[in-house]
């Protein structure tokens, strides 16, 4: 059994990442900054010389780097911060891959696509509409660049699942906007498409990919997706179904954007035929459906892609809590 390390292992996709190891029998570290709770040590990843004594000793087959700044709306907020954990910190676990000869997986996202010509191959040209999708791309221009680091970019879009908070998940939160009779309408986007993607069912892709025999090349670049489309206002319909509650106090809003792009004082030429505006100013991308044929072609007699449908996750998960 491989020996991994988890960053990131608090959050919503490390905390599955951990689970599923641990669950399939491997020997397991799992690593967190700000949430370090039951078995999880406490390690700032900015702090290279800790993180190397920490890595040396527990001298592990894998790496699975989870941690990241995933809010696209703080990223704008803080460049400087977002760029050190989104892309410094990536390229110096890709260095110490390198140098202690384990396998690294970075964790990208499909906000490395303007989302104007879906669906997306891993070799598509990016072209990242916000800071948060610049700097995840610049993380794996960097990962990828350290030659014989064995690493590995795997780009998921947006993600839910068991999560201590529903704000810890743009999915998850909407439960609480459905939840919400007070009287109070909410104004939900029925424009930009997403492929809302289950974190149970990448933890164990990722036991399973770790796992492959080594006949089996891995490409640099992997995709990861569920393969329905949704809008969130079709998502809170959704809940709002299995909830058994109305849905009269969401609207939806169907209506392109009609402003031009800046972000971090840059203007860009994008079209906004194309382009999501969010209430906290930060742009987003219409539709970044990702290509996985070439993931499924990989896992082909190892249990395939593997992706659970929303409603039925949803339907049993929600059911268990009433």
């Amino acid at each position: 059994m491989p020996r991994v390390i988890i960053t990131g292992a608090s959050g919503v996709l490390g905390s599955a990442v951990y689970a599923a190891f641990t669950s399939a029998g491997h020997t397991v570290l799992g690593l967190a900054h700000s949430r370090p709770t039951g078995q999880l040590e406490k390690l700032d990843l900015t702090d290279y010389e800790k993180t190397e004594q920490l890595f040396s000793k527990f001298a592990p087959d894998w790496v699975i780097h989870c941690a990241a700044e995933r809010r696209p709306d703080v990223a704008e907020k803080d460049p400087e911060a977002a760029r050190k954990l989104n892309v410094s910190v990536p390229e110096s676990l890709a260095q110490l891959a390198k140098k202690l000869k384990h396998k690294l997986v970075y964790i990208s996202t499909d906000y490395v696509f303007d989302g104007t010509s879906p669906p997306y191959t891993p070799s598509s040209p990016t072209n990242p509409l916000n800071l948060y999708g610049q700097t995840k791309r610049d993380g794996e221009i960097a990962v990828l660049g350290v030659s014989d680091s064995q690493s590995i970019v795997l780009r998921v879009p947006v993600l839910y699942g068991p999560a201590p908070k529903n704000s810890d998940s743009a999915i998850n939160i909407l439960l609480d906007v459905v939840s919400d009779q007070s009287g109070k309408q909410y104004k939900m986007d029925h424009y930009a498409t997403r492929y809302p993607t289950n974190v149970v069912d990448i933890a164990d892709f990722l036991v399973r990919l770790s796992s492959l025999p080594a006949s089996r090349v891995i490409p640099p670049i992997l995709h990861y997706s569920s393969e329905e489309p949704f809008t969130k206002y079709e998502i809170c319909l959704i809940f709002a179904r299995i909830l058994g509650v109305s849905h009269a106090h969401i609207v939806a809003d169907a209506e392109p954007p009609k402003v031009r792009l800046c972000f971090s004082g840059l203007e860009r030429k994008v079209s906004t035929a194309n382009v999501m505006r969010q209430q906290d100013g930060t742009p987003r991308p219409r539709d970044c459906q990702l290509y996985t044929h070439e993931t499924e072609d990989l896992m082909e007699g190892y249990g395939g892609l593997g992706w659970t449908p929303f409603d039925e996750w949803w339907t049993e998960y929600l059911t268990k809590k009433q």
